[in-house]
């Protein structure tokens, strides 16, 4: 079990989700039309799309790379948190009007209202929205979910409204959870608990794992539906990093030290770290206040 005092700090964040793509006018016109997302930045040739001047995608040319295999481990859904469920409803309208085969689903899971969909180049997407807090049902430090039928067109004729699709790209909204594809369960709470320093909020029949910071849901999530037994990735389409903010200096480099008790690689430069996980899906730890332009 992780100690209190190795916890990640309670008020983390989740950053930009890096992704290497092949296409850039493609992808780039998906996020930006589909989403809602704007250019909030250029770097390398690649772009970070966000809400405001809150980047939340960062798409990076990557020709060359071959899509991964659906059994590979990498990213499961990138997911995007809204403030209010018409804001939700608006982005949701969208996303499905761009092109409704990129649809993939929808649920209820007593936490959260969720909406998923895939983008050109096949990475998951999940646009929700929270219930308040107050109504999360806990038992002994698990958080109770379950995926319950979410019907869109009846979600959408409640929640949809003509002020939520004028003003959809002045909406806020975040990087609320980041959901991983990994080789097995066991490793993945071994190094994201006992090691990264998250605290484990619910798993699902030993197929995956859910973990956050200051009890929240989940910040993060594993599992291995597609991909149980896979190995270290190879470089491909897809998942570049992953970023996790963190509100200062010290709670960065309290965490590269734990991380290098541990064996763990880290790349450390002060203000940041870069480490992989044992599936070498990268992860970039900042100090909160890092602007978007350095989160590279």
């Amino acid at each position: 079990m992780t100690s209190k005092q190795d916890l990640l700090p309670a008020d983390l964040q989740m950053g930009t989700v890096m992704l290497k793509v092949g296409d850039m006018s493609l992808m780039s016109d998906y996020y930006h039309k589909a989403l809602g997302l704007d250019v909030v930045a250029e770097a390398d040739g690649g772009q970070y799309l966000g809400r405001g001047t809150t980047p939340l995608v960062h798409l990076q040319p990557a020709g060359g790379l071959h899509v991964p295999g659906r059994g590979e481990a990498g990213l499961f859904h990138t997911a995007l948190l809204f403030e209010d469920q018409a804001a939700l409803a608006a982005t949701v309208a969208s996303a499905a009007h761009y092109d409704p085969q990129l649809f993939a689903g929808s649920a209820d899971h007593l936490v959260s209202e969720a909406f998923y969909f895939t983008d050109p180049e096949g990475n998951g997407i999940e646009l929700y929205w929270d219930r308040p807090r107050d109504d999360w049902s806990w038992s002994n430090g698990t958080v109770e979910m379950d995926s319950l039928a979410l019907p869109p067109q009846h979600y959408l004729t409640q929640h949809l409204t003509e002020a939520s699709v004028t003003g959809q790209r002045d909406a806020a909204a975040g990087v609320g959870h980041v959901h991983l594809q990994v080789g097995d369960v066991q490793t993945a709470e071994k190094f994201y608990v006992n090691t990264l320093g998250f605290e484990r909020t619910a798993g699902w029949h030993g197929q995956a794992l859910f973990v956050s910071a200051g009890g929240y849901h989940h910040h993060m999530a594993m599992n291995v539906w597609n991909s149980r037994g896979a190995g270290p990735r190879k470089d491909t389409l897809g998942l570049g990093e992953v970023l996790i903010k963190l509100p200062g200096r010290d709670d960065v480099g309290a965490l590269a030290e734990r991380l290098g008790h541990h064996g763990i690689a880290v790349a450390n430069t002060g203000a940041e770290i870069l480490f992989d996980d044992p599936w070498k899906n990268r992860i970039r730890v900042s100090v909160e206040t890092a602007p978007a332009a350095a989160q590279r």
